[in-house]
């Protein structure tokens, strides 16, 4: 089974752009829907106004005209930086922003303790982010982004400063908390096999002002049966698809 665009959009995008007081155009006028359950995926060149874009969808910047209208309030930021605080455990670390939501106590460390088991980190609730791998750091940051029940996690390139074996397993564990959870998720990748790994729609970005090119719906995207065989050839054909596009906007 695989999710389809068909259910309500989560997050939409209708004309908006981005100008900043120094008259600087970030963003020309971007028409894009996050469908509710769906992982959409943001790749392009450095400067396209990716990030803009995903703080415009979490309600830190407005766009200059146009709109972007959010159906719940219920939505995680998760950097490319785990931003863990150095001073607190794993477990205190996965439980702040639970805490800062005012969850009872009680509530709070149950999440927390079911967070850690699903992302694997068992056994290092008392460990500290120094006594971390950066994959374990990364875990510990995913397990606090889903202990606040988010409908929306915002993700800025956040396995990029991972070797490519931990960033593999960090974007198989990102799929099975999305079968688990069914939150929607606006991902932002430089790697084009990280987006078309992840993503159920995949948006092409170029500079100039930041732009869509387009916008390309997965030809086998990921299922919420983790038994699901995926189209390897088609996500291959995808990814050489993807690379000529972003080749041709550097000529």
């Amino acid at each position: 089974m695989t999710v389809t665009s068909q259910t309500r959009a989560l997050v939409s995008f209708t004309g908006a752009d981005k100008v900043y007081g120094n008259g600087f155009r970030a963003l020309a006028p971007i028409d894009l829907e996050v469908a509710r359950g769906e992982i959409t995926v943001l790749v392009g060149p450095s400067g396209c106004g990716k990030t803009t874009l995903l703080r415009m969808a979490a309600g830190l910047t407005e766009p200059t005209s146009g709109a972007m209208s959010r159906d719940t309030d219920r939505l995680s930021y998760v950097f490319q930086d785990p931003t863990l605080l150095a001073w607190r455990t794993v477990q205190a670390n996965v439980e702040v922003i639970a805490k800062l939501q005012k969850v009872p106590r009680a509530e709070r460390r149950a999440r927390a303790a079911e967070a850690i088991r699903m992302v694997g980190l068992d056994g290092f609730q008392k460990s500290y982010p120094r006594e971390l791998s950066g994959g374990m750091k990364m875990r510990a940051s995913l397990a606090r982004s889903v202990t606040s029940e988010p409908e929306l996690l915002l993700m800025d390139e956040p396995f990029a400063a991972l070797d490519e074996f931990t960033r593999e397993k960090m974007g198989a564990e990102l799929l099975r908390l999305w079968r688990d959870r069914r939150f929607s998720v606006l991902f932002i990748t430089h790697s084009i096999y990280e987006a078309c790994t992840l993503g159920h729609r995949i948006a092409i970005m170029d500079t100039g002002p930041g732009h869509i090119v387009e916008v390309i719906d997965s030809p086998s995207p990921p299922s919420v049966d983790p038994g699901h065989e995926r189209d390897e050839p088609a996500l291959r054909a995808l990814q050489q698809q993807i690379s000529i596009m972003l080749g041709s906007f550097r000529e």
